[in-house]
């Protein structure tokens, strides 16, 4: 069985963005330390356009093979002119609004999605699928989500995106491990207590 996880930055709050999902303002500690441990660790979670620029075109998948992403967070691509952000992995939004996918490598998960991420965890292969975003869709799929790797920035935003968009619902998790960064960052692993 194939491990999903909600690999996913926040605010110290717990948000994922400001009201309107914008988190450019955690791009501020993307520093040469923090950006270090992103693109050895988890370098396939660096957007295809800006691979080449980070000097890792050419590095492999090391944790995930698979990208499942909301619709809001697959616009973001869509506005930069990105219709494949994560062309170095399979593909996949959750939308009920974009009718057909504007890219032959991303596939649209316009329903039952509880049950498409399930027959991908059941797939063959080592490496995982890698929960991207947004909040509604980590709310949907929360039952599923066997691990949490939550990049929590050093600021406050009062209000916004929450990290599960969803009613209340209690689910456990055990504390893995923290990495801590100069800059202020902490990058928390926690398992799903199942």
């Amino acid at each position: 069985m194939r491990k999903l996880t909600y690999f996913v930055a926040c605010s110290i709050d717990g948000f994922i963005g400001d009201p309107g999902g914008d988190a450019s303002s955690m791009f501020a500690f993307l520093d040469e330390e923090f950006l270090g441990y992103l693109t050895s660790t988890y370098p396939e979670t660096i957007a295809a356009h800006a691979r080449e620029p980070l000097g890792i075109e050419a590095a492999g998948n090391l944790r995930f093979d698979t990208v499942i992403q909301g619709r809001a967070s697959y616009q973001l691509a869509l506005d930069a002119g990105v219709t494949s952000p994560y062309a170095h992995l399979r593909e996949y939004v959750a939308s009920r609004s974009l009718a057909e996918s504007p890219d032959p490598h991303v596939e649209i998960i316009a329903e039952n999605l509880v049950e498409r991420v399930r027959e991908l965890k059941a797939e063959d292969g080592g490496l995982g699928i890698w929960l991207c975003g947004g909040s509604q869709v980590a709310g949907e799929l929360l039952d599923e989500i066997d691990e949490l790797v939550v990049k929590t920035y050093p600021q406050v935003y009062g209000s916004g995106m929450p990290m599960f968009g969803s009613g209340f619902a209690v689910a456990d998790f055990t504390l893995e491990s923290v990495r801590t960064f100069g800059n202020g960052v902490l990058v928390r692993t926690y398992a799903r207590r199942r």
